[in-house]
């Protein structure tokens, strides 16, 4: 199993709340229903462990077993969409691949 982690804060202007509301109506169930990822969870951060302000507003954890099939997966025109409006709320996200060791 891999796993993408997504590290982003929102665009200047964008209210949480509304980001909040399109991760948990839209991101959320439609990413999740793709027959090529086990889990995908969206976490707002609360700060750093021993105190101060997380770099980082949100992080997404994309659990999957192929990346092949998960490219399959993105490649649909529903996952196109979903991808052009989390653009439109994150604000340089960083996409940082991983392996279980």
């Amino acid at each position: 199993m891999a796993t993408i982690m997504v590290l982003f804060n929102l665009r200047p202007g964008v209210a949480p709340a509304v980001y909040e509301q399109w991760a948990r109506t839209t991101d959320l169930p439609i990413v999740n229903a793709l027959s090529s990822v086990q889990s995908f969870d969206v976490l707002k951060t609360t700060g750093l462990l021993g105190g101060g302000d997380s770099p980082y507003q949100y992080i997404e954890l994309l659990r999957f077993n192929s990346i092949e099939a998960l490219f399959k997966d993105i490649g649909s025109e529903t996952m196109q969409r979903v991808s052009t409006e989390f653009k439109a709320f994150a604000d340089n996200p960083l996409f940082i691949t991983t392996e279980a060791l």
